[in-house]
Formats: C-alpha cells, sequence, structure tokens
C-alpha cells in the first residue's frame, strides 16, 4: 500500500464516518468509514517506515569507496 493509497482510504473513510447521514439496515456505513480510516492509517505508518528504511540502504549503498592507486605517487601536504 502506497502513501497515496493510505490518504485515500483515510479520506473515504472520514467522508462515510463524518459526513454521510443515510442510516442503513444489514451494516453500518459509520462503522465502515471508521474501518477504512484505520486501516488507511496502519497503511500510512507502514509506508513512511518502507520508505525511510530503503532511504537508509540507498545511502548505505552509494558511498563512494576510496580508492589509492599504488602506481600513482601518494599527495602529501
Amino acid at each position: 500500500m502506497t502513501l497515496g493509497t493510505s490518504l485515500l482510504l483515510i479520506a473515504i473513510g472520514a467522508i462515510l464516518r463524518f459526513a454521510v447521514t443515510v442510516s442503513t439496515s444489514g451494516f453500518n456505513i459509520h462503522t465502515i468509514g471508521v474501518i477504512l480510516m484505520i486501516v488507511g492509517g496502519v497503511g500510512l505508518v507502514l509506508s513512511l517506515l518502507y520508505m525511510t528504511m530503503a532511504d537508509r540502504r540507498e545511502r548505505a549503498a552509494s558511498r563512494p569507496v576510496a580508492y589509492e592507486d599504488p602506481n600513482y605517487p601518494a599527495r602529501r601536504p
């Protein structure tokens, strides 16, 4: 689940929970809204965690490696 999908689920859940005033028999629209907000919140946390971990891996892998050529005279200040 990506960041955009999580935000979309939170928005749809909030609309169902707070803006819809229709009452139905058989299921409760407000409960579905709360469930969508919870799923969106969990997805948001997992997306942010994944993005943070991927950023750490990328930075660790892209560090320049110091290389000294034995045939080239060393620079001394």
